[in-house]
């Protein structure tokens, strides 16, 4: 049996040259893995993302505060909580960390929200969909889907549906890790039947 990894990424925006921002990935056992990239495309940034996407970053934020700067390195594993890993650090870096981070699982599936973009920039920190690790399925799977499979608008809000009309966690969209945590929150929701 394959666990679920319910996943996000932030990105510079929708077109063919976008970069890596962030990504969040939740296990159904609640593992996380969360990174920040230091090498994203920042003339690419605008009003729009400063303000809904970089303002919320995590680690940058704590690496301007850090005697160390902004350098790409491991910045923080909470070891208050062993199954997280949250890393700052440029493609390479992540690129290894979450191959690490991978291979805890014998066999995973993915799951996203309106993955197109979210897909083909997880395949390509690998440098493309056949690099992947081998313990990851190839087909991923968009609870857009699901939700339209059981006769929900797909347009609802993730927020107000996976935590039953709480509109206050709507105030963390567009963190990669806050909305990895809805996606997976949305799927129990439908699935807990």
């Amino acid at each position: 049996m394959k666990t679920k990894l319910f996943f996000d990424t932030e990105f510079t925006g929708l077109h063919k040259n976008t970069t890596l921002i962030s990504i969040g990935i939740v296990s159904e056992c609640r593992k996380v893995f969360y990174a920040e990239f230091t090498d994203y495309d920042k003339s690419q940034i605008d009003d729009w993302l400063q303000k809904n996407v970089i303002d919320k970053l995590i680690l940058g934020y704590l690496a301007k505060l850090s005697p160390f700067g902004d350098r790409p390195a491991v910045l923080a594993r909470d070891l208050t909580k062993e199954n997280e890993i949250k890393i700052l650090g440029d493609s390479e870096n992540i690129k290894n960390e979450l191959i690490n981070w991978l291979e805890q699982f014998e066999e995973v599936e993915f799951w996203s929200d309106c993955l197109s973009y979210d897909w083909v920039l997880f395949c390509d920190i690998f440098g493309h969909a056949f690099s992947i690790p081998k313990n990851v399925y190839y087909i991923p799977f968009d609870i857009c889907t699901l939700f339209k499979d059981r006769g929900i608008d797909p347009d609802i809000s993730r927020e107000f549906f996976g935590y039953g009309g709480e509109m206050s966690e709507q105030k963390n969209k567009h963190n990669a890790l806050h909305d990895a945590k809805t996606i997976m929150q949305c799927y129990y929701v439908m699935c807990e039947d």
